[in-house]
């Protein structure tokens, strides 16, 4: 069984005019936490580290929703540093998982556009694991859930703190570990029930509906 690092990244805005380089996107990076789950799917270590942007601010609506300031990532170490660091902390034989692909694409970009080399991501970058489309397709459904969405849904019981990069990251492990350990994903009766309370679509009931009252 691998070994999996759950990671998750906060960002903020780049605002418009601003010189992002060759950078495709308008966020960029301000924390990074992760965790380190064993071949039983049991954390056993983190990692957590805001970083400087270098062009971005942190609004207050941005500040609001991370409860990441300013003045938190002043003198904080920039993107390269901290990715650096903390690919050199994920085990070599470990595969990368976060919820959406959003982080995957942002770390690419920011790498992409700022110009530097992360030796050994590479082959990290090629095996990363969606946990959202992971958890979609359990649900045998195209729909993309938010994560506390899809936490509720499989009766799990998450950290409070969300859109802090190492809560996130924690609460993606539990779902991401209960999905392997369960072939067939217990969801919460709560759930289970919403579904069987709710009718089946009928078309024609619709329509005679919508005519009685024309």
């Amino acid at each position: 069984m691998s070994k999996y690092v759950v990671v998750d990244l906060e960002m903020c805005d780049i605002p418009k005019g601003a010189y992002r380089g060759n950078m495709r996107g308008r966020c960029e990076t301000i924390q990074i936490g992760a965790v380190l789950l064993n071949e039983s799917l049991e954390i056993v270590d983190t990692f957590i580290s805001y970083v400087s942007p270098q062009y971005g601010i942190i609004s207050k609506y941005i500040e609001n929703l991370t409860h990441i300031s300013p003045k938190d990532v002043k003198g904080a170490p920039d993107f390269c540093e901290v990715l650096t660091r903390f690919i050199s902390w994920v085990p070599e034989d470990a595969i990368i998982v976060s919820w959406s692909d959003s982080d995957k694409m942002q770390i690419i970009n920011e790498i992409d556009g700022k110009g530097f080399v992360v030796i050994g991501i590479d082959k990290y970058l090629e095996t990363w694991v969606d946990c959202q489309k992971t958890f979609s397709d359990r649900m045998d459904t195209e729909k993309r859930y938010k994560l506390s969405e899809a936490l509720s849904i499989a009766d799990i019981y998450w950290d409070d703190g969300e859109h802090d990069a190492l809560v996130d990251a924690r609460n993606t492990a539990y779902l991401f570990a209960k999905m392997e350990r369960e072939p067939v994903l217990q969801l919460s009766p709560y759930y289970i029930g919403k579904i069987e309370e709710k009718p089946a679509y009928n078309p024609f009931a619709e329509l005679l509906l919508k005519y009685s009252f024309s």
